[in-house]
């Protein structure tokens, strides 16, 4: 079953009960901490428990092997008996900042109708890499302006799910070239941008693109001798 945030990116607490706390992490029965993935950090913030304890979780990362998630915390931290009630409560100005540029990123990747080479981003801005190599002059006020209409215009954002196989008969949806989403699966989340974008993707979003705001492209970049590096922040 899908985590909380994958069905909520809004829910900022929640209470949920310990699986296993040792010196790897925090495992919950579910959770509304985003794990590292996709180009976008891991979620900071707090468990408490009934008798006041408070664990400061400072990242949260899926395990490759066994696909749990797990919440970190200094190595001294207090930990957690398994089966204890804890209260979760998100970092939600750092997480809405992410969900802000994360949606802002696929509205880029409009702007500039390129195969994306890379990206990432951070509460203090993002980036993606594009394709694009010398016969393409990259404007940055001409990207700015055209970003900001699309904000604006505040179309909203929505999940959809897909399978594998009809992914597969739709590659024009995968603008990245470098990760391909394992198309083996039988459900694929997808992020659609009313009447501007669809691509898949497993991160946080906002749900209009007015919640966004205004954004500056603080630099374009040579990445390469075909890559261009285009990087952009909140104006607040």
């Amino acid at each position: 079953m899908p985590e909380q945030f994958y069905r909520n990116a809004y829910l900022t607490q929640f209470d949920t009960r310990v699986v296993r706390h040792d010196e790897a992490g925090l495992v919950l029965e579910d959770t509304i901490f985003y794990p590292t993935g996709g180009g976008q950090p891991g979620d900071s913030g707090v468990a408490r428990d009934a008798l006041g304890t408070v664990l400061d979780i400072t990242d949260t990362r899926r395990d490759r092997a066994s696909r749990e998630i797990v919440h970190l915390s200094a190595p001294d931290a207090p930990r957690f008996a398994a089966g204890t009630e804890v209260t979760l409560t998100l970092d939600w100005t750092r997480r809405y900042r992410h969900m802000r540029l994360h949606t802002a990123l696929h509205l880029l990747s409009c702007v500039i109708r390129a195969g994306v080479t890379g990206g990432n981003l951070s509460a203090e801005s993002a980036r993606l890499d594009f394709d694009i190599g010398d016969e393409w002059v990259l404007d940055r006020d001409q990207i700015e302006q055209a970003l900001n209409r699309l904000i604006a215009d505040d179309y909203p954002v929505s999940i959809e799910m897909t399978s594998g196989a009809a992914l597969a008969a739709q590659p024009e949806l995968i603008k990245t070239m470098s990760v391909t989403p394992p198309l083996d699966l039988p459900e694929i989340r997808l992020i659609r941008i009313e009447d501007t974008d669809l691509q898949p993707c497993g991160g946080t979003h906002v749900a209009r693109t007015g919640e966004i705001g205004r954004v500056t492209v603080k630099k374009i970049e040579n990445k390469g001798s075909r890559n261009k590096r285009v990087v952009i922040a909140l104006a607040d």
